[in-house]
């Protein structure tokens, strides 16, 4: 299993805003193309502003298909706009768990 890490800073007070709309709208389309939602979460202590979404994929050609999908979508390019402008900065990461890890590793140990 792959792991997709999304990390985006938000502007200063940004947050309530972004999780309206992607929860009344985003999630909704992503879930439906990229299927497997870990966590959502909003930073509450550390780095301020931030949202973190981990998204889980069989393979790496998994997540480019199911990526290039959502990319596609017509209700993606339409819900873009609503969140552009709160994004300051993403960051991207692909991680694979260790043997021991609870979400069940391939890695060697």
């Amino acid at each position: 299993m792959y792991y997709e890490i999304r990390t985006y800073r938000l502007k200063n007070g940004g947050i309530p805003e972004y999780l309206k709309v992607v929860g009344e709208i985003g999630i909704a389309i992503q879930k439906r193309h990229l299927g497997n939602l870990v966590g959502y979460f909003s930073s509450e202590i550390g780095p301020i502003n931030e949202i973190v979404h981990i998204w889980g994929f069989d393979s790496l050609d998994d997540r480019q298909a199911r990526r290039a999908r959502l990319a596609a979508d017509p209700e993606w390019q339409a819900f873009l706009p609503k969140i552009r402008d709160l994004i300051v900065t993403a960051d991207n990461k692909i991680m694979t768990p260790a043997a021991f890890s609870p979400l069940g590793g391939t890695a060697p140990v």
